[in-house]
């Protein structure tokens, strides 16, 4: 009974339309009062749940994706994948999933990297590019950003898993599944550019190729600074995520110069309301994994699903549709909080490796953000674009298949995801 009302609340909140956060809380507060538990004992989960130390990077990781998007380093980034991919058949979706994978890595937020189509939608409509193909390109790319390092995300990842998990591996093996998503994307891109006769831009010469490099390095050492830090072992996530930030005000303010003082206060205010945000949902998911591992939940999955089949390769396929759907449904941040302590246990006991597990939660739950009806990320290409989501699903579905090919892989070739984590541990 205890189980149902705290689920039953939970989805009756959302139904209201409660922000996610409340409706956690608000479920995990009731059931602590149905089971006669004292209530300083949840708010004591409250507390707990947001006094790691390794949380005190998200807000530096948001911080730095804010600065960059206003401060002139995603310009030069699309100007510097232009000059690269731009001559291939369709080359402008080319040049936005290569953004997407140069900006991604830096900003670890797919909504940030959405925002990119600020640039490249306009572009390739006025081009000849219809906005459908525009959107979609922009809002499946942008997935790329929750996968390949740094991402905050891997850092809720860690703290839901119980604190066990390297951040340094997760973003370690977010590398390759990362690419290849991208790789993925730029084969479906191409295949309808070229049904739809889309052409190449013209090469801008080898001149111009150097100088696009040149113009972003100083954007892309940001993430040579936050990553590398942390695979050097010379910093903690945190300390490189701080770092990073203070670089990322150097680089916009001092050496592109293009980070004003309306635009630097426009990335503090939304910096503070997403880490807001995440910190009071972080609390509130702790006081609910603390009940779900009272009610035995993961155990009561595992039996669950081993009454279905027992083979790894069945359960692993069913643990992807279940996070898929989940995915279409509810809020990223949240999910990674209350599904970690569910599935986790359930996928190592058939085997999984909880890098690979986490890789994984994050592809389908990236995917989720391009889906409706809680596609985050869809909805603002389709607002940028200017184009109904309807129009915008009806022709995703290639770009979709080519993100769902990649996750198989992921799911089911280990070493897609732990071959570079082995080799730094």
């Amino acid at each position: 009974m205890g189980l149902m009302l705290l689920f039953g609340i939970f989805f009756l909140g959302l139904v209201a339309g409660a922000p996610v956060a409340f409706a956690v809380g608000l479920a995990a507060v009731a059931t602590f009062m149905y089971e006669g538990l004292p209530l300083f004992v949840a708010f004591q989960r409250i507390l707990s749940g947001i006094s790691v130390f390794s949380l005190l990077a998200i807000p530096f990781f948001i911080f730095a994706g804010e600065l960059m998007l206003h401060g002139g380093i995603s310009t030069r980034l699309v100007r510097l994948a232009s000059a690269m991919v731009g001559k291939v058949r369709g080359g402008l979706g080319m040049v936005n999933i290569s953004s997407s994978m140069l900006f991604g890595g830096i900003s670890g937020s797919a909504v940030a990297d959405t925002a990119l189509g600020s640039i490249l939608i306009p572009v390739m409509k006025e081009k000849g590019y219809d906005a459908d193909y525009a959107v979609n390109v922009t809002v499946t790319s942008s997935v790329a950003g929750v996968v390949i390092p740094p991402s905050h995300n891997m850092i809720l990842y860690a703290v839901a898993a119980g604190g066990g998990i390297s951040v340094t591996q997760l973003f370690i093996a977010g590398i390759v599944p990362g690419i290849l998503m991208c790789l993925s994307l730029a084969v479906a891109a191409y295949i309808v550019a070229v049904k739809r006769g889309y052409k190449g831009e013209a090469f801008p010469g080898w001149q111009a190729l150097l100088l696009s490099l040149v113009a972003s390095l100083p954007g892309l050492m940001t993430a040579v600074i936050i990553v590398g830090g942390v695979l050097s072992g010379i910093l903690t996530v945190t300390e490189s995520g701080a770092f990073g930030a203070i670089y990322a005000i150097i680089v916009t303010g001092l050496v592109y110069r293009e980070l004003r003082w309306a635009s630097f206060k426009a990335a503090v205010i939304q910096s503070v309301k997403t880490t807001s945000l995440v910190m009071i949902l972080v609390g509130c998911a702790s006081a609910f994994s603390y009940l779900l591992a009272l009610y035995n939940v993961p155990e009561i999955l595992t039996t669950g699903l081993m009454t279905i089949s027992d083979k790894p390769v069945v359960i692993f396929l069913m643990l992807n549709l279940i996070l898929l759907v989940l995915g279409m449904i509810m809020d990223m941040a949240a999910l990674i909080l209350i599904c970690t302590p569910i599935f986790l246990p359930v996928a190592m006991q058939f085997g999984m490796d909880p890098i690979q597990f986490g890789i994984i939660l994050m592809m389908n739950l990236g995917l989720g953000l391009c889906t409706p009806p809680v596609g985050a990320c869809l909805f603002v290409g389709c607002v940028i674009g200017k184009i109904k989501i309807e129009q915008a699903v009806r022709t995703i579905w290639p770009f979709f298949l080519a993100l769902f090919v990649a996750l198989m892989l992921v799911t089911y070739i280990p070493a897609v995801s732990l071959t570079l984590p082995g080799l730094f541990r």
